[in-house]
C-alpha cells in the first residue's frame, strides 16, 4: 500500500491538483474517517508545513516531469519527487495516514479546515 500511496502522489505531480482548497497530497482512497477533532495544533501546524513544502516540491518537479524524454526519464523524476514528499512527511513528524486522516477530519469540519487554511496562509508568509 505504501508503495501505491507514493505513485498517487506522482499523479497529483503530473496533473497539477494541489489546491489550497483540495489538501490531498496522497489522494488514496481509504475508509471514512473517524470523526474525531482532537488532533493537536502541533499537527496541524505541521500539515500545514508538510503542505506548504509539497507545494514546492511539485512546482519543482512538475515541469520536468512534462519535459521527460522517455518513459525512464520520467519515472525517476516521479522517484525524485517521490523520495522528497515522503522525507518532507517524515521531518514533521507526519505519517502519509496522519496527513490523509487530518485532511479527510478538515474536509469534514469547517471550522478545522478554516483553521488549517490559515496555518498555511501564515507558513507560507514565514517562507
Amino acid at each position: 500500500m505504501k508503495i501505491a500511496s507514493l505513485k498517487t502522489i506522482a499523479g497529483f505531480l503530473i496533473s497539477g491538483y494541489l489546491l489550497v482548497v483540495s489538501f490531498p497530497i496522497l489522494g488514496i482512497a481509504q475508509e471514512p474517517p473517524k470523526q474525531e477533532t482532537n488532533i493537536g495544533d502541533a499537527q496541524l501546524r505541521s500539515f500545514a508545513k508538510v503542505y506548504i513544502q509539497v507545494e514546492k516540491i511539485r512546482q519543482l518537479y512538475e515541469p520536468r516531469l512534462k519535459e521527460a524524454q522517455s518513459p525512464d526519464e520520467g519515472k525517476q523524476i516521479q522517484n525524485e519527487a517521490q523520495s522528497k514528499m515522503q522525507q518532507t512527511l517524515t521531518k514533521e513528524g507526519l505519517t502519509e495516514q496522519d496527513y490523509n486522516q487530518i485532511f479527510e477530519v478538515a474536509r469534514a469540519d469547517d471550522g478545522l479546515r478554516k483553521k488549517i487554511i490559515d496555518m498555511i496562509e501564515d507558513e507560507r508568509r514565514k517562507s
